[in-house]
């Protein structure tokens, strides 16, 4: 692909400091751009019209691209050719004049916390994989992290007389983020009893290790979430960010402010977090849709022909 991208992603690399994974995704976005104009007779980046550029996105929207992607690709577009403006390779970028997609907001899916209780109790702890397993699953969810940052927890970012870890997140930014006492314990039995099993005398700086004793990677994870999920009867697809987005959930069920889970979750605009009081929103409004009495005209009328306490169902009226 052309070395401009690359120029173009170490600049991003070096001067704002965007994680390794935001780098990549901005890489794949480029790459479908690269392809279409193969494909199109166009070859190279600076030559694209704004009228391209339409065409791309609307090709995006026929292949069914998600909306969350299609605005991620715009950003990633934008940034290339304000870098190609800016270091003389074009007058003008062609993305100037064209309209931001609309916001597009997608509910967090989460589990309850029935099923959060079912999963990390389940984890088998007879084995070393086991207390690893349960010292993971019980960290993401009482901190949120996100997956990426979890797998690259190391020992030194590790605070258990305190109770907190420092996390590394997007943009290499670090938080300190407080874990509960459950955490705690979990993570010190798996120091303890596990973790020297699972590097067999190796030497290793990340807190969490396969039975290799290297590090965990995110989609060795993503398999013992599975695994683990699967034997607690989870039939739900799940994923990591379900069980962070069960976190914030779950605090501002209890009471949490909106700013102090912010600041756990590591967002840097608050509006990323205010998607968590939708979720409640739509947990209350399902809950009036199932318990108030007046769903419908056809069921009130219903109702109002059977007789109060009769049959298999019925009940008594009056005022409790």
């Amino acid at each position: 692909m052309d070395s401009l991208v690359e120029r173009y992603l170490n600049d991003l690399r070096v001067e704002a400091g965007l994680a390794t994974n935001t780098l990549e995704a901005y890489r794949r976005d480029l790459q479908k751009l690269h392809f279409y104009l193969n494909a199109k007779g166009t070859h190279g980046f600076a030559g694209v019209t704004r009228q391209t550029i339409s065409e791309f996105l609307g090709h995006l929207k026929r292949s069914n691209h998600a909306p969350a992607s299609t605005a991620r690709c715009m950003a990633a577009l934008r940034g290339f050719y304000r870098f190609l403006s800016k270091e003389g390779f074009m007058r003008e970028s062609p993305m100037v004049g064209l309209s931001r997609p609309r916001p597009w907001m997608r509910l967090p899916k989460t589990l309850t916390q029935r099923d959060v209780t079912d999963l990390l109790e389940l984890a088998d702890r007879s084995r070393p994989e086991g207390r690893r397993d349960a010292a993971m699953l019980e960290l993401l969810y009482a901190t949120g992290l996100r997956v990426s940052e979890l797998v690259n927890v190391r020992l030194s970012q590790l605070n258990l007389a305190v109770g907190y870890v420092l996390a590394t997140g997007k943009g290499a930014k670090q938080r300190v983020v407080p874990m509960g006492d459950m955490a705690r314990q979990k993570i010190r039995l798996y120091l303890k009893e596990a973790r020297g099993a699972l590097l067999k005398k190796r030497e290793s700086p990340h807190l969490f290790v396969t039975r290799r004793g290297m590090p965990m990677s995110r989609q060795g994870f993503w398999k013992l979430l599975r695994a683990r999920a699967k034997e607690a009867g989870i039939t739900k697809p799940i994923s990591p960010h379900m069980l962070r987005h069960s976190f914030a959930t779950h605090l501002l069920d209890h009471g949490a402010d909106l700013r102090s889970v912010q600041a756990m979750l590591g967002h840097a605009s608050i509006s990323s977090t205010q998607i968590y009081t939708h979720v409640e929103r739509a947990r209350l409004k399902r809950l009036h849709s199932d318990l108030f009495p007046r769903k419908s005209r056809r069921r009130d009328r219903t109702a109002d022909r059977s007789p109060v306490g009769s049959g298999e169902n019925g009940c008594d009226a009056s005022p409790q």
